[in-house]
């Protein structure tokens, strides 16, 4: 884990940004730490996009201040600002090779020459590229495409560098490689990252913080284990992983209750008397011995390898409920099959927005 002061390395203080009569970001604010691996995660239209370009220095605010280290940076060029932005297109000179192209911009800031070569040589070895490094773009696989634009991107050596949507060109399998390439190197060269994504599972996998987004507001920052184990509210606990919804309504007795059945979630600080939706995981569901908890049909199954996502019916909700079970032994549990549910009632959340 990354040891970050206290100070924030970027603050975004409450930032507009309109299009016309569109809002894309509302009144947003948000400190990054030095040092920090940072995700903007959220939907299409959400306004992450919209804040990357604002802190790149590519949009101005409408209201609100953007500082980096302690100077605000608000209307500064985008060239004048110490950071770099990393797009998704990745932007190599293609009649140039590898070292080249790592070159470029420390020869328009004209460095001496013995520096630049040294530098070039020092991320060349970083970022694993000596071997490629005379070959031009056309000759490069994606993976190594991207990382070469990494490396360009962090050469100049910014106080932060902006990703937006680094890897979304990438298939399945190599875009998950490089995220823990992406975490690896941002650990090793000690650089501030701040990632624009849609992609949760990128977001978890390589965020020290995790912001969500909607209509050009933050729904929740924490670390990755708080926005997936307790979500702020309904929009986050769906947008992040696999959460069943059962709606239902807290009694005067503080339970939840819901087709018959009452669970005791913490319901402290909510209203009692008033609707409500629990929401709970697939791997917070178990199944028990027959007639020891929620009745409840087999409908679905899918394999996933290491688990099977089985896809229950009860009288619980409308909607099937995702349980997530081990793979080993769990092919005599098939569509048809009589099971009765367990809650882990720790792991339930409820909401009343």
């Amino acid at each position: 884990m990354n040891t970050f002061s206290k100070a924030p390395v970027l603050a975004v203080d409450t930032v507009v940004k309109r299009f016309g009569k569109t809002i894309a970001v509302n009144g947003l604010s948000l400190d990054i730490r030095e040092n920090e691996f940072f995700a903007l995660l959220g939907p299409s239209g959400c306004g992450k996009t919209t804040l990357l370009r604002m802190i790149a220095g590519f949009e101005v605010p409408d209201q609100g201040r953007i500082r980096l280290a302690g100077i605000d940076i608000t209307e500064q060029a985008p060239e004048k600002r110490p950071l770099n932005l990393m797009f998704q297109s990745y932007a190599l000179f293609p009649h140039m090779t590898v070292r080249q192209n790592l070159a470029y911009g420390l020869e328009m800031e004209r460095l001496a020459k013995p520096e630049i070569s040294a530098r070039v040589d020092e991320m060349l070895k970083t970022t694993d590229l000596q071997a490629l490094a005379e070959r031009k773009p056309a000759e490069l696989s994606g993976g190594q495409k991207q990382r070469v634009a990494l490396a360009r991107a962090l050469i100049k050596r910014p106080k932060v560098l902006l990703l937006d949507e680094p890897l979304g060109a990438l298939d399945k399998k190599l875009r998950e490689k490089m995220q823990l390439e992406l975490k690896r190197l941002q650990h090793e060269v000690g650089i501030t990252f701040i990632i624009v994504t849609h992609d949760q599972e990128e977001a978890l996998v390589m965020a020290d913080r995790v912001a969500v987004l909607k209509d050009g507001s933050i729904l929740q920052c924490g670390t990755p284990e708080e926005v997936y184990e307790r979500p702020a509210n309904r929009f986050v606990a769906g947008f992040i992983g696999v959460m069943n919804f059962i709606e239902g309504e807290i009694g005067n007795d503080g339970l939840f209750h819901a087709g018959g059945e009452a669970f005791a979630c913490d319901t402290d600080a909510l209203q009692r008397n008033t609707k409500a939706v629990l929401a709970i995981r697939p791997e917070n569901i178990t199944l028990k011995p027959a007639g020891s908890g929620i009745a409840g049909t087999v409908v679905d199954a899918a394999y996933h390898g290491l688990d099977r996502q089985l896809y229950v019916k009860t009288a619980l909700s409308m909607a099937p409920l995702q349980v997530r079970v081990a793979a080993t032994g769990a092919d005599v549990v098939r569509p048809g099959a009589a099971v009765s549910l367990g809650f882990d009632a720790a792991a339930c959340r409820i909401f009343q927005d």
